[in-house]
């Protein structure tokens, strides 16, 4: 079908916000994976944009409420915009804790530095982007034309969105727990590929194909190789940037298939509130009541002087999924992962340079896949701290050890799973008896 052939030469775009929504970004971004040729002139380009903003409010249903600002830039102006809405949109110490994080999870070097990282990250990928906060569309100057329409289509999805449901209201509502706010970026960026693709398709219905999930992934992952700053970053991040598109296109098409677009324009109203519900549609659209766990702060952490609180929140499972895929294999993220239920982590800082202690808590479907995480769990400690030198304490279902930040301790409890890292040595049988008390 020539349709289908026109969605093999895909496009694939990334944003700052899909990147763990840790960042919780507002701004949309957009790499194109194609040879490069002349683009057409700026005047045509935006004339294009006028006539297909129309044409995806005739797709999606979302009436135009206000004209469409638009502006054209080069590679370096989107650089110095990137850079420019980063500060905008996140402190310095926000920006500190999303990078603590990352260090404390031991997903980067302690050397990493997330803002150039982003910069370099996201710039290298640049072709469009719809801005909530300054209500315009920017496309890039150097796709071919054929490229930019499609950029297009997403971008003025996202126009639309953001027109009929404040794009900024709606993606910073859950903004204290990363795992819903990953879980609304899937229905920002899911939605605008499933209307970008429906306009590729036409006339034939988006809903009545086979998932197109699968194709998405396998082109996305084979192209990206094009990309070296987005190919050898870490597979946490790499998998956070894709999960809106490729996983977030295959829950809209399963909507679509319910109830046409007027489905997933209720999604803005009652959006899914974990990510689990991302990769199982039918959690969402059949619904399950998931658990919840807490986490109290231990009173052994608290004794601690220097210690304090840096952050609090849910990985998802989306986060899990990512942290198996970097330290074991993405195999064992698809086997182990889709067995989350619930978690909870905090984290605390120290005075030295990157000194954290982390304490987390998880829940999954049953004691044996809660056994296979403690196993995963065990063996991403080993890698994390090479030193890493049990005790005596240590079995089956606890492993209790030393490092050179300090002990790390492991149990799981029929199908949960708690561990802490970084806790003094003075502290380790208080927070033993903290775990066994939840």
């Amino acid at each position: 079908m020539k349709a289908m052939r026109r969605v093999s030469r895909f496009y694939f775009r990334v944003s700052r916000l899909a990147l763990l929504a840790f960042l919780g970004s507002s701004v949309f971004v957009a790499g194109v994976l194609t040879a490069q040729a002349p683009a057409p002139p700026a005047s045509s380009l935006l004339a294009t944009a006028d006539d297909l903003f129309r044409e995806m409010s005739r797709t999606t249903g979302l009436p135009i409420r206000a004209p469409l600002q638009k502006q054209i830039l080069s590679r370096a102006e989107i650089r110095k915009y990137l850079e420019q809405s980063l500060h905008e949109e996140y402190t310095p110490q926000e920006i500190h804790i999303q990078e603590s994080v990352f260090k404390a999870f031991g997903l980067v070097s302690r050397e990493f530095d997330l803002a150039n990282f982003l910069l370099a990250f996201y710039t290298e990928q640049a072709a469009g982007a719809y801005d909530p906060r300054r209500k315009i569309m920017f496309i890039a100057d150097w796709p071919t034309e054929e490229m930019q329409k499609m950029v297009l289509a997403h971008e003025l999805t996202h126009a639309l969105q953001d027109q009929n449901f404040d794009l900024q209201k709606f993606l910073r509502a859950t903004r204290a727990n990363d795992d819903a706010t990953n879980a609304r970026q899937a229905v920002v960026e899911g939605y605008a590929m499933a209307a970008m693709m429906q306009h590729l398709v036409e006339p034939v219905e988006l809903a009545s194909l086979p998932s197109l999930e699968p194709m998405m992934a396998g082109i996305i992952h084979q192209r990206l190789e094009e990309f070296p700053a987005f190919s050898n970053a870490p597979f946490f991040f790499r998998m956070q940037a894709l999960f809106p598109y490729v996983q977030g296109m295959g829950f809209m098409q399963r909507g679509l298939q319910r109830d046409g677009w007027r489905k997933l324009n209720s999604l803005f109203a009652n959006p899914p509130t974990t990510t689990k519900a991302i990769f199982e549609p039918s959690l969402y659209f059949d619904p399950r009541p998931l658990p919840t766990v807490s986490l109290p702060r231990p009173a052994a952490l608290g004794k601690v002087d220097g210690l304090h609180v840096l952050t609090e929140n849910i990985m998802g499972e989306l986060g899990y999924y990512a942290l198996l895929g970097q330290f074991i294999s993405e195999d064992e993220a698809k086997t182990v992962a889709t067995g989350w239920l619930a978690d909870r982590y905090i984290l605390y800082e120290g005075p030295g340079a990157n000194q954290f202690a982390l304490v987390a808590r998880t829940r999954w479907t049953n004691s044996e896949t809660a056994l296979a995480f403690f196993r995963d769990y065990h063996t991403i400690l080993a890698r994390k701290y090479p030193e890493l030198t049990p005790d005596e304490r240590s079995g089956s279902d606890i492993f209790v050890g030393s490092t050179a930040s300090g002990r790390v301790i492991l149990l799981r409890k029929a199908d949960e799973c708690l561990w802490a890292e970084g806790v003094p040595a003075a502290q380790t049988e208080a927070m033993l008896s903290f775990f066994r008390t939840l």
